[in-house]
């Protein structure tokens, strides 16, 4: 039997190619040289297709070398950028105010928000007992407040308020409690500033402006009226808002002053709010003045207030006096409130000219009223008779006033007694210890001066204290005082002793 044909090895194909490369570029296996064939005749028969697969063998090895080079150390890649993280929930979502068309919610920002920062807020909703959210803003707002509009009278409303940024949507703020789409009745209520609950005083020709805020919903109308009469725009001005209501005068006139009433009115409820408004000027002048009577260097005036008090109270009155021969005026009484004077101080042989000027709030009136006599004051003729008086008695006893109070003196310290005593006449001191008159005794020093009267005891020690008594008499009787005196040693320290 003719021998079997050895087996040929067959080249690696073109899939297996990449594979050694992936091994680290290992070289491509030569070809194993085919055995020599058997001496059977049909060997080389099928050895013959082997050179035909084994020739493509070198063209796929020939990049081998290339490949087969050193190995460059692999560069390091670059961290990977940490995961976008969306921010926390909203905080406190609540309604700032809602009527029967709109609801606005204003909430806080996110607690943590991290490196992504903030986009916005996208606000959603869904009616009561369903599940439908609305998406209210399309785009993300940057506010904290947003205000839903064109929504139904009566829904009752779920609100949720999420955060955007890059790493998409928070968790929601969602609010507390469904808010129901009606309009709420509040009460309304002036509140008038403490300035305006008195009378308010303005100067002609000052510009008045005045701000009222009140509360109410939903807008309360509000309405103006003087001494009950509609207000003419032409001279005031009135500017309301939702918190407040202007009014405005350029400039005050006298006719501007009355009792302003403000209303506020919400469906069946109101408050009202009176302000007085007083526009003041300079008063006339005093009706009349006249020359009542001049004696010696006096002379006795009487005038009448002004038919214009420039709509307030008259202050006083200003009274001015001019020498005939100079004609100059001069003020002689100045804010005086009375409707009579009496002008002293003028000069023998003159002849004097009075007037009076009114006065207010807001100044002196232009114009005064004059005198139409003069005012002479002689030159002979003066005689002065002095007025008789009773002579009135006097006459008292002494009596204490203020006593003499218990001291404590140091020993070596100049002390003081002091009373105080009247009478009339004045009566005699004497001062006593225990019961001996002092005398002058030069270690006493004895004062008495405008009813006060005073012992000083010159560096008294320890023999010096005692009762001492003080005795003031006159013709009409006597009166004593007494008090204790006690004179202590001084204290040394222990070491001052030693």
């Amino acid at each position: 039997m003719p021998a079997k044909p050895a087996p040929i090895k067959k080249a690696p194909s073109k899939k297996a190619a990449p594979k050694t490369a992936e091994k680290k570029a290992e070289p491509a296996p030569a070809p194993e040289p085919a055995p020599e064939p058997a001496p059977a005749a049909p060997a080389p028969a099928e050895a013959a297709p082997a050179p035909a697969e084994v020739a493509p063998a070198p063209a796929e090895a020939a990049p081998a070398p290339a490949e087969a080079a050193p190995e460059a150390p692999p560069a390091e890649a670059a961290p990977a950028p940490p995961p976008e993280v969306p921010t926390s929930a909203p905080l406190n979502v609540t309604v700032e105010d809602v009527n029967d068309s709109s609801v606005t919610i204003k909430w806080r920002p996110p607690e943590t928000i991290g490196d992504s920062g903030l986009d916005g807020y996208t606000v959603e909703y869904c009616k009561d007992q369903t599940t439908d959210w609305v998406v209210v803003n399309a785009e993300p707002t940057e506010s904290n407040r947003l205000v839903i509009k064109d929504l139904t009278k009566g829904d009752v409303l779920h609100i949720r308020v999420v955060a955007v940024n890059p790493g998409g949507r928070s968790e929601p703020g969602v609010l507390a409690e469904p808010v129901k789409v009606t309009e709420v009745v509040d009460r309304p209520k002036i509140r008038l500033p403490r300035f305006l609950r008195s009378r308010l005083v303005k100067k002609n020709g000052q510009q008045i402006n005045i701000v009222i805020p009140f509360v109410g919903k939903p807008k309360p109308v509000v309405t103006w009226t003087k001494d009950g009469q509609p207000l003419d725009p032409k001279k005031v001005s009135v500017r309301n808002s939702d918190k407040d209501s202007i009014l405005f005068i350029r400039t005050a006139e006298r006719d501007h002053s009355g009792n302003y009433e403000m209303t506020v009115k919400v469906e069946s409820f109101e408050d009202k709010a009176t302000i007085v408004i007083q526009v003041v000027e300079p008063p006339g002048p005093p009706t009349s003045i006249k020359l009542v009577d001049s004696w010696g260097f006096n002379a006795a005036l009487e005038w009448t207030p002004p038919k214009d008090t420039g709509n307030t109270e008259i202050t006083g009155y200003t009274i001015q006096k001019a020498d005939k021969k100079t004609g100059e005026w001069f003020t002689v009484l100045e804010h005086y409130h009375r409707l009579t004077a009496t002008i002293s101080d003028l000069i023998m042989g003159n002849s004097y000219s009075f007037r009076a000027f009114a006065e207010n709030k807001c100044g002196r009136s232009e114009e005064a009223a004059v005198t139409k006599t003069l005012a002479t004051i002689q030159k002979t003729g003066i005689v002065y008779k002095p007025m008789e008086y009773k002579e009135h008695d006097f006459s008292e006893a002494p009596k204490f006033t203020t006593p003499l109070s218990d001291r404590a003196a140091t020993v070596g310290y100049t002390t003081k007694l002091l009373c105080a005593v009247r009478g009339c006449p004045k009566p005699k001191i004497e001062w006593m210890k225990n019961q001996m008159i002092i005398g002058d005794d030069p270690k006493f020093r004895q004062i008495s001066n405008q009813g006060v009267c005073s012992l000083e005891i010159r560096k008294p020690c320890s023999f010096d204290g005692g009762i001492y008594t003080c005795r003031a008499r006159n013709a009409h009787g006597e009166a004593t005082v007494a008090c204790k005196l006690e004179v202590k040693q001084v204290l040394l320290p222990e070491a001052d002793k030693k």
